[in-house]
């Protein structure tokens, strides 16, 4: 059981990590609920589930978009200037989803983000043969958006690139630098919610063998391992590609997400 774990964490790192360059997420939303299929197998406890499942997803969007980002900075994707208000204010709403995640009921937020996310991909679809003449928001709403995203990526175990891409993208961002944003919060987010999730699974007598707080390390290598280097083959196409083409299959992605988000 526990190569098999091994083994499919290494075929799901191959497929996060050339999402993670092509579409500016973390694999969370591919990584959490395939952990939580195949930790049970090694006896983990009902209980730990779903807190190992976010920890690892967000240990491994660490190296996944760490390496998404360097690719996309050296494709001058990421406008810093924006990119940094954002990063800080992600890293806030970060620890605060983490502190939430054990005490919240994540169901209704979970149907409203959902429900969000398919609103917001069906916009995606309807511009792209149109100009979009909105401008990027004042730094209030930026900070918002910042610590917003934030908590729903911790509390979801996802890097945040379903919220900041289709929002950036509708004030008028062109969409690889969109892209290009997602990624580098996506390294922020993972950085201090993984933290936070093994402060807080620090000293759990129920955790199995090779854990670090909740990330379960041999899950985590498996995925790491293969992420890293499929990671650049989704930037590269990701530059290649059309920006209509890009949009059609990032917004289809959201909406057969979302469509699963909700029916969980």
């Amino acid at each position: 059981m526990f190569l098999m774990v091994f083994t499919s964490c290494l075929f799901i790192g191959s497929l996060v990590g050339f999402l993670a360059g092509l579409l500016g997420i973390g694999g969370g939303l591919i990584i959490v609920p395939t952990l939580v299929y195949l930790l049970p197998l090694i006896n983990v406890d009902a209980q730990l589930v779903m807190p190992m499942a976010l920890a690892t997803s967000l240990a491994s969007i660490v190296v996944t978009s760490s390496s998404a980002a360097w690719i996309h900075h050296k494709q001058q994707n990421i406008p810093w200037p924006l990119a940094k208000i954002l990063m800080v204010f992600v890293a806030m709403g970060a620890l605060v989803g983490v502190y939430i995640a054990s005490t919240l009921s994540a169901k209704v937020l979970t149907t409203f983000f959902a429900s969000a996310v398919i609103v917001l991909a069906i916009y995606m679809l309807f511009s792209i043969k149109n100009e979009n003449n909105h401008s990027m928001p004042n730094r209030f709403v930026l900070r918002v958006l910042g610590s917003c995203t934030g908590v729903l990526a911790s509390l979801m175990g996802i890097a945040g690139g379903v919220v900041l891409v289709p929002t950036l993208s509708y004030f008028g961002l062109p969409l690889r630098q969109t892209i290009g944003v997602a990624t580098v919060c996506g390294v922020v987010v993972a950085i201090f919610g993984s933290t936070g999730y093994i402060i807080s699974g620090w000293g759990q007598t129920q955790l199995p063998a090779w854990s670090l707080g909740y990330i379960y390390l041999p899950a985590l290598l498996g995925i790491v391992l293969s992420s890293s280097f499929f990671a650049r083959y989704g930037v590269r196409l990701a530059t290649e590609l059309p920006v209509a083409k890009l949009k059609k299959f990032f917004a289809g992605f959201l909406i057969l997400v979302a469509i699963k988000m909700i029916i969980q």
